[in-house]
């Protein structure tokens, strides 16, 4: 399948990204090879061929799931430049320099 830089400048404008002349050409000659490899892809006779979802065989492997005791609020605040009354003290987002 071959396109044409008139398509191209169609899905371009639907993607709103503006494309100069050569641009056009360039990706309509690339767009085509892609979509010819896609043809050729389907081309093959694949209906006594499995499905294949994970060709490794390996898996995640995930620790499990459980509670720890967590560092109490003066451990926390220990290493803080600025604490006050038990929280963090950070400049203002709107605050001056």
């Amino acid at each position: 399948m071959s396109l044409t830089k008139d398509q191209v400048k169609h899905v371009a404008k639907l993607a709103n990204l503006p494309l100069t002349s050569e641009e056009e050409e360039k990706y309509a000659e690339q767009l085509s090879k892609i979509l010819e490899y896609v043809e050729q892809l389907n081309s093959v006779d694949t209906k006594d061929i499995e499905p294949t979802f994970n060709v490794s065989g390996q898996e995640n492997v995930m620790r499990k799931d459980e509670t720890e005791a967590s560092l109490s609020q003066e451990e926390v605040l220990s290493n803080a430049s600025k604490a006050e009354n038990g929280m963090f003290v950070t400049k203002g987002v709107f605050e001056p320099e």
